[in-house]
């Protein structure tokens, strides 16, 4: 672990250059504080100090970047998934739950692995996809197509029943 007094003069010195830096990037103040801490919070796991300030600039940007790509991923999925909001806020409560049930039987019966725990691990445990590429040892981008081949099975299963 870090020692409490270099945490301290790191957060003192680079704060407020990270926050304006994330700030920037990602056009949301309370998204750019989560990235901020989420870098000290990783510091403070650490045993080993960054080299420099610019070290810290660039985790917040490489931070960013995958949040990014986390915000893009959850639009593209959430646009893939079988069943329109609209319609959704339209469907009687209980309707709505039996199309989450069909979708979730629907997975668990006919995907095969790893298709099946990345769905479950995205959606039921909200993991990114860098979490759970790491959890089963796969590329990111493997578990990416793993998901959107997935959703794209639901999909298509749904569209056609």
């Amino acid at each position: 672990m870090l020692e409490q007094r270099i945490l301290e003069r790191l957060f003192r010195q680079n704060y407020s250059k990270m926050i304006h830096l994330a700030s920037v990037l990602l056009g949301n103040d309370e998204e750019a504080e989560d990235v901020v801490q989420d870098i000290f919070l990783r510091m403070a796991d650490s045993d080993i100090p960054p080299r420099n300030d610019n070290y810290l600039l660039t985790a917040v940007h490489n931070a960013c970047l995958n949040r990014i790509r986390q915000m893009r991923l959850h639009d593209k999925v959430k646009g893939l998934m079988p069943t329109q909001e609209d319609e959704n806020d339209l469907q009687p409560i209980d309707k709505r739950l039996e199309r989450l049930d069909d979708i979730l039987a629907y997975v668990d019966e006919q995907l095969k692995e790893p298709h099946c725990s990345i769905f479950h691990l995205r959606f039921d445990e909200d993991l990114t996809i860098g979490e759970i590429a790491r959890r089963l040892g796969l590329n990111p981008n493997t578990a990416y197509k793993y998901l959107m081949q997935s959703i794209q099975q639901i999909r298509h299963h749904f569209e056609h029943h």
